[in-house]
Order: structure tokens, then C-alpha cells, then sequence
């Protein structure tokens, strides 16, 4: 099967992971396990995307500092072509995510990534070779700050005629900017990703296959994510493919979607349909809970 280049945009940021053993106390000690290491939608999906063989290129930025450059070192070591610029002055993004057995909570300080340039984004898209893919992580576009470099992704990429991917990101920032704004600027993209909180927010309450349905009035394909009941893919001429998740046990939800998302972007740009790309999905997410941290091991 052909290796289509994937062009992943968005944040790059350091990752401060507390892992805690039981309930936060507030006002006092919790015990808890706390890495170190590289984070941020797009760099997670770039590391899972590379993991699987698959040629990919992150563009982001990150400050001068220690952080930016141990964080592009570690992509570079994974196998991820960075197009990443570092602006002076201003520190690399950083995430503490607490997590649990069930669910995670993030706090962050996207830094240097609300500098993305849209000009640095267009130029690599721009230059880059013919029949590739942009996936595009929504965190850009939620932001007033780099929101231009998000639009300037998906104007590139129609001018380059290739195929689109976004994802969803994070249900409270799209709840700020609004469900119509962000699917304006989404439009007829090929595959929207979206988990069952995001689903809400864009398209109202119903079952995930009402949902993915709806969004296909904007998008040529919606895929709505369902943790561990797996996944529904809906496509704008009718099509509807359920698949499920075999349960595993969870250690890290942190990254699941991410690596859901590369797992699925794999198969799909390889030429595999909408069932085997929902499989490819759910494979990889889960193997990404069945560790900790965000990454590849």
C-alpha cells in the first residue's frame, strides 16, 4: 500500500503527567507518580502516526529553551520530520495532566504554541510533495492567537488539493468559540474527529450515529469516538459503519484519541475504507491506555 505524507498541525508542548493513587485532598498531600516528558494533540498524533511507519511531518512552535529542545529531539528520535519554529523569548507550552484509571484533567500554559505562524504553516504545506494529507489538530482554530495559522492550514491544503483531517480538540474551547463558527471554518473538510463530549457540543444530543450523521451536512465524513464502545464513522452520501472496542485494561487515558486518531489516519491513507480505519483506530487507542504517558513507548 502507498505511504501518503501526513502533515500534522498544532501544538507541541511538554507534558507534566501526575499520575495520582487515589482522590486529590485538597488543602493537603496526594501521592502521586509525576513525569516529564512531550505532549500536545498534534505531537502525540505525529509520535503514534510515525510509530505505525507512516511518513510525517509535525509543523508547530516551541520557545528557545531547554523544554523546545528536548521536545523536538524526542520526535525527531521517533522518526517525525520537524518542521517546528522556535521563537526567542517566549517559553515552550506545558501541560500538568492529572490522570486516574478513568479520566484526565488538564491545566495548560500553551506558551510558544499560540505563535504558530501562518505564513511558516503555508510555506511547508505549500512546498511540500503532491498527495499527501493535512490533519489538522483544533486547537489552533480555538484560539483567537493562532487561529490565523489554523485557516492558513486548511486554504493551503485546498490549494494543494489534498486530502483534510481535523480533530475536534476539546469540548469547552469549542463550546467558547461556538459549534457554527468552528464548522464554518471545517467545512467540507474529508474526516472530522470528535469524542462523545465534542459530538455534543457540535451536534446536538442523539445517539453517536445521530450525531456523526448530522455533521455530514458540513464535513464529507464524521467520526465520533466512544471510549471503550468504539467508534462510528458516517459519510456525507449515507454510509454508516459501527465498530466496536475490545475491552483492555486501562492504565492512562492520556493521548487515547490521539493515537486513535494516527491509528485511523494510517489504514485511511493507505487506501483502506472507513471499517478497517475505525479498526485500525481502536487498536491503537487502545494500545495507548493500556500505558502511561501520551506517546509510544
Amino acid at each position: 500500500m502507498r505511504r501518503t505524507r501526513v502533515i500534522v498541525v498544532g501544538d507541541l508542548v511538554t507534558d507534566v503527567l501526575v499520575e495520582q493513587t487515589g482522590p486529590i485532598q485538597p488543602g493537603s498531600d496526594t501521592d502521586a507518580a509525576i513525569r516529564v516528558g512531550g505532549g500536545g494533540q498534534a505531537a502525540n498524533t505525529a509520535a503514534w502516526l510515525a510509530h505505525t511507519g507512516q511518513p510525517v511531518t509535525l509543523i508547530a512552535a516551541v520557545g528557545d529553551d531547554v523544554a523546545g529542545r528536548e521536545r523536538v529531539a524526542e520526535l525527531e528520535w521517533a522518526g517525525v520530520h520537524c518542521a517546528v519554529r522556535v521563537h526567542p523569548g517566549v517559553v515552550t507550552g506545558s501541560v500538568v495532566v492529572l490522570t486516574g484509571p478513568s479520566e484526565r484533567t488538564m491545566i495548560t500554559d500553551r506558551g510558544a504554541a499560540v505563535l504558530i505562524d501562518a505564513g511558516h504553516v503555508r510555506s511547508v504545506i505549500t512546498a511540500s510533495p503532491a498527495g499527501g494529507h493535512l490533519h489538522l489538530s483544533g486547537y489552533p482554530l480555538l484560539h483567537a492567537g493562532s487561529r490565523p495559522a489554523g485557516l492558513a492550514a486548511l486554504s493551503a491544503a485546498a490549494e494543494r488539493r489534498i486530502t483534510v483531517s481535523v480533530d475536534a480538540a476539546s469540548a469547552a474551547p469549542l463550546r467558547a468559540v461556538g459549534a457554527s463558527a468552528f464548522l464554518d471554518w471545517v467545512r467540507d473538510a474529508d474526516v472530522l474527529l470528535c469524542n462523545a463530549d465534542e459530538a455534543d457540543v457540535l451536534a446536538g444530543p442523539g445517539s453517536a450515529a445521530e450525531q456523526a450523521a448530522r455533521l455530514t451536512a458540513h464535513v464529507r465524513n464524521a467520526v465520533v469516538k466512544r471510549g471503550p464502545d468504539g467508534a462510528v464513522w458516517a459519510s456525507r452520501d449515507g454510509g454508516s459503519w459501527t465498530a466496536s472496542a475490545e475491552r483492555v485494561p486501562m492504565k492512562d487515558p492520556t493521548g487515547a484519541g490521539d493515537a486513535f486518531a494516527a491509528g485511523l489516519l494510517s489504514a485511511w491513507c493507505s487506501g483502506n475504507g472507513p471499517e478497517a480505519a475505525l479498526a485500525a483506530g481502536i487498536a491503537m487507542g487502545a494500545a495507548a491506555v493500556g500505558r502511561v504517558g501520551a506517546r509510544p513507548a
